[in-house]
């Protein structure tokens, strides 16, 4: 028997190569079960059940195998993270259900990198180790089994749902009956023409229409200055121009209002006065 911890060191190696075929397989079989289940769907749609409850057990045991697959992964996960358990000469309890699912498992398989791990195995813990292994004794392992009518059953309605097709055919639901009411309706419209014509009668008051949008605000004072005051009154002299306008006889200005404009010299006399 080659020393353990050269079986262990081989071990390692192996059970990394067969976590990576694993998973490799697996992805290989959810691809042709989607090609499978797709060809199912169209056997339900046109009608060929007899035909695809036969066909549906392939799929069943491709599920089945896949789901092995998984579990022997996740088993060589665990001896891949306790080999240091693996030193002793004797399996640990902890691990004698993933070492004897393998070596049971390996050569119902296709993956050689796992019949190399039953091969170390077996060199490591003995032939009798093995041959209880094999043989089950123990239960430890479980067999497989026969596809039950409820099984497929099961598997065909949910292909069929899952692609949208109608099986187990159902019922149609019958359309509810909706009767047309004749005289309610007459006399709602009956009555809107009444209305119609008691408003075309009608005469709209005087004050009646939006009012006027515009609107003129009164002037307000200057914010800056609110009482203007005229500055420099006293030096305010006529002209020439002025004077001989104002000396000229017959001559008044009329201003908006009525009444003459007084002259330059009179608003001078004002601006004084009530500069006071």
């Amino acid at each position: 028997m080659a020393p353990s911890s050269t079986i262990i060191g081989k071990l390692k190696v192996q059970l990394k190569l067969s976590i990576a075929r694993l998973r490799m397989v697996q992805q290989k079989d959810e691809a042709v079960s989607k090609q499978q289940r797709r060809a199912m769907a169209g056997l339900l749609e046109s009608g060929k059940i007899e035909s695809a409850k036969i066909r549906v057990e392939n799929i069943i045991r491709s599920d089945i195998t896949t789901e092995l697959h998984e579990i022997l992964e996740l088993y060589c996960e665990l001896l891949l993270a306790r080999t240091g358990l693996m030193e002793a000469p004797t399996c640990d309890p902890g691990l004698e259900e993933a070492v004897k699912s393998l070596i049971y498992a390996a050569p119902r398989t296709d993956v050689k990198e796992l019949q190399q791990v039953r091969v170390l195995l077996c060199d490591k813990y003995g032939k009798e180790f093995a041959l209880a292994a094999m043989e089950n004794s123990d239960g430890r392992v479980t067999g497989g089994y026969a596809a039950a009518p409820e099984l497929v059953n099961g598997y065909l309605e949910e292909i069929a749902r899952t692609y949208g097709v109608d099986w187990p055919k159902r019922p149609k639901e019958e359309a509810p009956e909706f009767k047309v009411l004749e005289e309610p309706m007459a006399a709602t419209a009956g009555k809107g023409a009444d209305e119609r014509d008691a408003l075309s009668k009608a005469t709209p008051p005087r004050n009646f229409g939006p009012s006027s949008p515009l609107r003129v605000n009164p002037p307000s004072p200057s914010t800056d200055n609110l009482h203007p005051r005229v500055k420099g009154t006293l030096d305010l002299k006529p002209t020439s121009k002025m004077k001989d306008a104002g000396s000229k006889p017959g001559i008044q200005s009329k201003g908006p209002v009525g009444g003459t404009i007084p002259d330059v010299d009179e608003l001078a006399k004002r601006f004084a006065a009530l500069k006071k």
